[in-house]
C-alpha cells in the first residue's frame, strides 16, 4: 500500500479523538451500525480467526437489561449513549476456521487446547474491538470503551446458550465536546518503546 492518510484523517482517528462519557442525544441508525461492522471486520486477526461477536444495545428495553451489570460509574454514560457495543469472544471460533482460513488446517491447531482457545479468542476479540473504535471514529462517531461491568452477568443476559463470553463494552454516539476533561498525558516514545 502506497497511500496514506493526511493529517485530517490522522486527527480524526487519533490526535483529536477522545473518550466520551456524555452524548448530544442524537441517535444511531441500523445502516450506520452495519457500515461500522463492514469496516471493522476487515482488520487482521491471527489466522483470520475473527472471534469477536457484537451485540449493539440500543433499545430502552435492552439498556435496562444491561443496567444491573454495569459498575456504578458507568451507568449514566451507558444509559445515555445512543448505542453500546458489547464485544464478546466466541470460544468456538476455531470451528469456523475451515471457512475463514482455508489455506491450512487451522482448526486442528486449537481442538482440545482450551487454554489456547481462550487466549486466542480474548487477544483477537480485543484487537477487533480496537478496529470497531477506529471504524466508528472514521464514520464520525465518538466512543467510550470501558471494562467496568460484571462479565458473568452480561454473558447471562446477552449470550446465554451461546459459546460467547463478553470482553468489553464500547459506548457509541456523538459526544458532547463541552464536557470533555483535559486530555490525560501519554507516554513518550522512550518511556514505552525501545528499538533493538
Amino acid at each position: 500500500m502506497t497511500e496514506k492518510l493526511e493529517d485530517g484523517g490522522l486527527d480524526l482517528l487519533f490526535r483529536n479523538a477522545r473518550t466520551h462519557s456524555y452524548w448530544d442525544g442524537s441517535e444511531i441508525d441500523d445502516a450506520l451500525l452495519h457500515r461500522l461492522w463492514e469496516l471493522a471486520r476487515m482488520g487482521p486477526t491471527s489466522a483470520n480467526c475473527s472471534p469477536a461477536r457484537l451485540v449493539f444495545v440500543r433499545s430502552s428495553e435492552a439498556k435496562e437489561r444491561l443496567r444491573p451489570a454495569l459498575a456504578a460509574g458507568n451507568v449514566d454514560k451507558t444509559m445515555n449513549a445512543p448505542a453500546t457495543a458489547i464485544v464478546g469472544s466466541d470460544q468456538t471460533f476455531h470451528e469456523r476456521l475451515p471457512q475463514l482460513y482455508p489455506h491450512a488446517d487451522a482448526r486442528s491447531w486449537f481442538v482440545g487446547n482450551d487454554e489456547l482457545i481462550r487466549e486466542t479468542a480474548f487477544r483477537n476479540s480485543t484487537l477487533q474491538a480496537a478496529y470497531v473504535i477506529l471504524a466508528a471514529r472514521a464514520l464520525g462517531l465518538d466512543c467510550g470503551p470501558m471494562s467496568g461491568f460484571d462479565a458473568a452477568k452480561v454473558d447471562e443476559l446477552f449470550f446465554a446458550g451461546t459459546t460467547v463470553k463478553s470482553n468489553l463494552l464500547i459506548n457509541l454516539g456523538h459526544g458532547d465536546p463541552a464536557r470533555l476533561h483535559a486530555r490525560p498525558p501519554r507516554f513518550e516514545f522512550a518511556e514505552a518503546c525501545r528499538i533493538e
